[in-house]
């Protein structure tokens, strides 16, 4: 079993360690924009932030539906099949087209639902600059993430992982020119920090094609893959989709309704989601990297393989972010004071804290089980999972705690504590039940 778990391990790393650095790249893009905003004022600060966190509530639904390619690329890759590889990159390619424009769609149509929650008109102005200039980028973004499984469902990740480290720097570049009206260029403020962040992801796509058509030529996804491929695609990434844009929602929902509690209550609220935030990307890409091992093996008919792949990433996982509690348990409030020097805020931060400590493990567990279920295939068992504990049981309690039980809002984060321990719960059973099934390998 030890010898097993060592051989594993090699492979498992090499794949998981630079889709961690992409995912921390990732979310460090959003972190720039928002910084970089913030020193060209206040309103700046704001409008970028809210723009992102807009955005992004219905463009991860995208992103989410090309995660579908992982299971079709990473099992073709396993069985030798380099040319239905090739055929649902096509279909991803096509995918991105149907998807592109409605959200396009919701980006510029972001008024109203600002209007709906009363942002103030200055603030909503920027923001829709943002929005409509970031808006550029989501074709490339989902062209992008096509090409990304193409990739690393073949083992490639280190393109994955440059393509998101530079494009960093190209979105600090871009974000001094255009916000700052540097090199001649218009000061476009907010606006300037979306169209930045927009060129950045024509670039990851320039980086990803060039090395797909260095590293396997034009043959095959530059062909019409047909309508059957798109629609697997569809079948499989869908429930992805809808999985990620819930679990966005519910916090973005929890941040929404924490406003009505004050400056204290919303500003420890969003240091301990960043701080979970960072620790959950971890897992996130090993997640990824479990996905296509365990897609791999399936598609050799390798159950002991396909096994031990996912058992020794929800074992990394699992370790990462029980050291993450650790953390969290016994220094929030040092955590805490790397962001504001307020000591209440830093206090009702470290209180919220100690509760995500309560859920790291089962949050590392849950997200590398989910990316084990679609390495066989399953994108549905975590979808149901995700809609049924957040939004039937933990943020129904989180708002009794909240407010009838005046617990504040530590009482948001004791309800989501114990969605994300019941989803853990479920996703790992539903783990072992699926790669219990050894006949169906036959």
């Amino acid at each position: 079993m030890a010898a097993a778990v060592k051989a594993e391990m090699g492979p498992m790393l090499r794949l998981a360690l630079p889709l961690v650095t992409a995912e921390l790249g990732w979310m460090a893009m959003g972190v720039v924009d928002t910084v970089m905003a913030g020193h060209a004022g206040r309103e700046m600060l704001g409008a970028v932030a809210l723009g992102h966190g807009l955005y992004y509530t219905f463009a991860v639904f995208g992103i989410g539906v090309l995660l579908g390619l992982d299971t079709l690329i990473s099992q073709a890759y396993g069985r030798g099949d380099i040319a239905d590889c090739r055929r649902s990159l096509a279909g991803g390619l096509v995918t991105s087209l149907l998807l592109a424009p409605p959200l396009v769609g919701l980006a510029w149509g972001m008024g109203p639902v600002m209007d709906w929650f009363g942002i103030d008109p200055r603030l909503r102005e920027d923001t829709q600059g943002y929005l409509r200039a970031v808006s550029w980028g989501t074709l490339p973004l989902m062209i992008y993430a096509a090409f990304r499984r193409f990739l690393q469902s073949q083992n490639a990740v280190r393109a994955v992982m440059f393509a998101l480290v530079t494009a960093n720097l190209v979105n600090i570049f871009g974000n001094w020119v255009l916000i700052f009206g540097k090199l001649g260029a218009p000061a476009l403020g907010a606006a300037g920090a979306g169209y930045a962040t927009a060129v950045s992801r024509v670039y990851m796509v320039v980086v990803l094609a060039w090395v797909t058509v260095e590293g396997h030529g034009w043959d095959g996804w530059t062909a019409w893959p047909g309508w059957d491929r798109v629609r697997e695609v569809a079948r499989l990434g869908v429930p992805v989709g809808l999985q990620i844009s819930f679990e966005v929602a519910v916090f973005a929902a929890v941040t929404a309704m924490l406003g009505s509690l004050g400056p204290v209550a919303l500003g420890g609220h969003q240091i301990a989601l960043n701080l979970a935030s960072i620790t959950y990307m971890i897992p996130l890409g090993v997640s990824s990297a479990v996905a296509v091992r365990v897609g791999q093996a399936a598609g050799r008919r390798d159950h002991a393989g396909a096994k031990r792949a996912g058992w020794v990433g929800i074992g990394l996982g699992a370790g990462f972010m029980t050291l993450a509690a650790i953390v969290f348990w016994t220094a929030p409030g040092v955590l805490a004071g790397f962001y504001t020097k307020d000591a209440e805020v830093v206090a009702m931060a470290s209180s919220l804290l100690v509760l995500a400590a309560v859920f790291q493990l089962f949050d590392g567990i849950q997200a590398v089980a989910t990316g084990a279920l679609r390495g066989l295939g399953d994108t549905r068992t975590p979808m149901a999972a995700h809609v049924v504990f957040y939004w039937a049981a933990g943020l129904p309690l989180g708002w009794w705690l909240t407010y009838p039980g005046e617990w504040g809002a530590p009482g948001f984060w004791a309800g989501l504590s114990l969605a994300l321990i019941l989803i853990g719960i479920v996703l790992l059973a539903a783990w072992q039940r699926r790669i219990g099934k050894k006949d169906e390998w036959n």
